[in-house]
């Protein structure tokens, strides 16, 4: 789980933007906001304070992507000096020492940061700032340091909801549209603005300390919202406590993205998070949305709150983040639950650091690096000057900075006033500068926690006969006290082991009714007797999506003569957002020629279906790979597979690329893809193009 999670977080680069000179300070913005959900297209007007000390420069700057600018008065002077370059808006005239005034009016049709997505016969309007620059969607800063208040305004067709930064303050009906007006009080960085628009549900919860928190799904997802949302509240009120400072920000949103690019986003007072993590309740067994939910949480301090001032800093926001989801989920599964993800994040680190020579501190570093090690360093600092110590300084950290940018060095002296005796230059040097993963202060830390210590016999014991360790997997089989990866361990230990040598266990691991110990027989256990199909079957009622899954796989393919029982027995299932279970199951349909053999197109149709545009990216990709494996020359997948080129969601362009390069590399097929180009638009066009004329 935790390896789809932090592979699905933002990949992040750090790019050169312009500076203002230090005496200019803008302090808020006002924008009023229309949008064209046809042209893709964005336009208004945005008013700014700002002010001037001391020395006027000769030019102040805004950041501002290919925006075309309609008009720009500064103190509301018609003859204001400006000029705009694809990349900035430039103001050399107009403005004075002191309290100045900015209004602009412009429009845009952004090719990032602002998408916007078919969601079935519905519209969604969605943001995404950090690393994809909110500039192109509204002039501001990409410069982290550059702090102001933000208050937007939108509006759209009166059926939508509009989210954004900050507490709703008023809405107004005019017709079909409906305008809504969202206030700050508290300044934030550019890349944290947000807008969201779409069909959206409203709950409405207070944290333990007073916050209004406003839970938001599509209305056709309302009964997912439990299984969605379990232990929102409880993490807010652990952070708030664990923090020692209380929320910021007033209120709190959450809402979900059709085709997000990433897990999350943490959007000052509104995180946006991946349409994948609205599940129900067999869902939330294999893919609960709590770890991005905390993580997400948790930058309202870690990277809102206080923001680093540099890409070289970043571990001091994900580092954060990712460490106090942790602590969020240790609070609620216990310390095993919390050594096992420790555990597992080193073995990642540790494999990593044989070929991942950059350190925390650089802007370069790896994602896995800015996450994960920068949580484990966090780790290793509680645990070198004591917990209470170091809420006291993150409590100390967090008020001194408030509402401005951060550096480690500054981090770190307030781990030294709260711990002197810490050498927090040895600690800097040791996990922040080098590149080598201090594996064995990690494992003196890990070995303090018993079932650790009960997991690392057990994988020491990996290459010894199985004869010669088969009393000791019997009694962790039949223990009920033992953690369930110890139970996991084992059934992948004895993936070889002849069935009939081993079946015994795997009938106690079967009988634990744990989920995630009858996952692992479903995915160890693929050859078996007749006589233990039944057994295999009973993982067909698991309350998991992924277990079901595997073993209708693997019943299928082991056991011909029950195909056409197991189709009828399955018929009805779908599985998560992405269609899993019903995309296999057609699958399995169209290929099995005893079943309904009248029904074939239908089921072949039903799945060209899926692959259509009409369909978010996880459920067309999913079909997209089905009807590959089946494996007809059909210039409809063709066409999909090109239009997938074009896509927002670089996961999907990336699979679309990679399955058409392998086509033209087929014999005879270069020419039949070359064939669908007249049906393509132009931009799918182009983008196949590229592809065929690839050396």
């Amino acid at each position: 789980m935790k390896t789809f999670i932090y592979a699905l977080y933002l990949g992040l680069s750090f790019s050169a933007f312009a500076q203002n000179p230090k005496n200019v300070d803008f302090k808020s913005l006002n924008a009023r906001l229309n949008f064209d959900y046809d042209k893709k297209g964005i336009s208004g007007s945005v008013h700014y304070t700002f002010e001037v000390e001391g020395h006027k420069p000769d030019t102040i700057y805004i950041d501002a992507q290919n925006i075309n600018f309609e008009t720009v008065r500064v103190n509301g002077k018609k003859k204001t000096g400006w000029v705009a370059t694809p990349k900035l808006l430039k103001i050399y005239k107009g403005f004075k020492r002191g309290k100045n005034k900015l209004e602009i009016t412009y429009n845009a049709n952004p090719r990032q940061t602002l998408y916007f997505v078919q969601d079935g016969d519905d519209q969604q309007i969605w943001t995404q700032g950090q690393g994809k620059y909110t500039s192109h969607w509204l002039p501001s800063f990409d410069d982290v340091n550059e702090k102001l208040v933000f208050n937007i305004t939108a509006t759209y067709d009166k059926a939508y909801t509009i989210l954004s930064n900050g507490a709703l303050a008023d809405t107004i009906t005019n017709g079909n549209l409906k305008t809504w007006s969202y206030k700050m009080d508290k300044p934030m960085s550019s890349y944290l603005a947000m807008l969201s628009i779409g069909k959206f549900h409203r709950w409405n919860m207070q944290s333990f300390g007073g916050t209004p928190i406003e839970l938001y799904l599509r209305e056709k997802d309302t009964a997912k919202f439990l299984p969605t949302y379990r232990y929102t509240s409880d993490a807010f009120e652990f952070l708030e406590k664990e923090t020692g400072v209380p929320y910021p920000w007033g209120v709190y949103k959450q809402v979900p993205a059709v085709d997000f690019l990433y897990a999350g986003m943490e959007n000052t007072t509104a995180t946006i998070f991946a349409q994948d993590y609205v599940v129900d309740e067999i869902g939330f067994n294999d893919r609960t949305y709590l770890n991005v939910n905390a993580h997400e949480l948790a930058h309202q301090w870690f990277g809102d709150l206080i923001t680093e001032e540099s890409g070289k800093h970043h571990w001091l926001q994900e580092g954060f983040a990712t460490y106090y989801a942790m602590l969020v989920e240790r609070r609620l599964f216990g310390y095993n639950y919390f050594n096992n993800e420790l555990y597992q994040m080193a073995e990642r680190l540790q494999q990593a650091s044989k070929t991942d020579t950059i350190p925390v501190l650089n802007e370069k570093a790896s994602t896995l690096t800015f996450y994960q090690k920068g949580a484990w360093a966090l780790h290793a600092l509680s645990q070198e000057i004591g917990e209470e110590a170091f809420k006291a300084a993150i409590k100390s950290y967090l008020e001194k900075y408030a509402f401005k940018n951060v550096n480690t060095d500054q981090f770190l002296a307030e781990i030294k006033l709260a711990a002197p005796q810490c050498d927090t230059d040895a600690f800097k040097q040791r996990w922040l500068e080098s590149a080598v993963f201090p594996i064995q202060e990690v494992m003196g830390i890990l070995s303090k926690n018993a079932f650790i210590n009960e997991y690392l016999e057990l994988g020491a014991m990996a290459d010894k006969p199985f004869a010669k360790k088969k009393e000791r997997f019997l009694q962790i089989m039949q223990s009920e006290e033992a953690y369930y990866p110890l139970k996991e361990e084992i059934l992948f230990q004895i993936v070889k082991v002849p069935f009939a040598e081993k079946e015994e266990l795997i009938k106690l691991a079967l009988a634990s009714n744990n989920i995630r110990v009858r996952q692992s027989v479903a995915r160890t256990v693929t050859t078996m007797p007749e006589s233990f199909y039944e057994s295999y079957h009973s993982l067909l009622s698991d309350e998991s999506y992924i277990t079901r899954e595997i073993a209708l796989n693997v019943l299928f393919k082991k056991f011909p003569k029950n195909q056409v029982a197991l189709l009828d027995e399955t018929k009805k299932w779908y599985g998560f957002n992405d269609m899993n279970l019903r995309l296999l199951w057609l699958t399995l349909a169209y290929s099995c020629k005893d079943y309904h053999p009248e029904k074939k197109d239908d089921f072949y149709g039903e799945l060209i279906h899926y692959a259509s545009p009409k369909f978010d990216s996880d459920i067309r990709q999913n079909a997209l790979a089905n009807l590959l494996y089946i494996g007809k020359a059909d210039p409809i997948v063709w066409q999909d597979l090109a239009n997938a080129l074009t896509h927002h969601k670089w996961q999907f362009v990336k699979f679309a690329k990679d399955n058409l390069r392998k086509l033209i590399k087929k014999p005879g097929y270069k020419e039949l893809i070359i064939s669908i180009a007249p049906s393509l638009n132009d931009a799918e066009r182009n983008k196949l193009e590229a592809l065929l004329n690839e050396k």
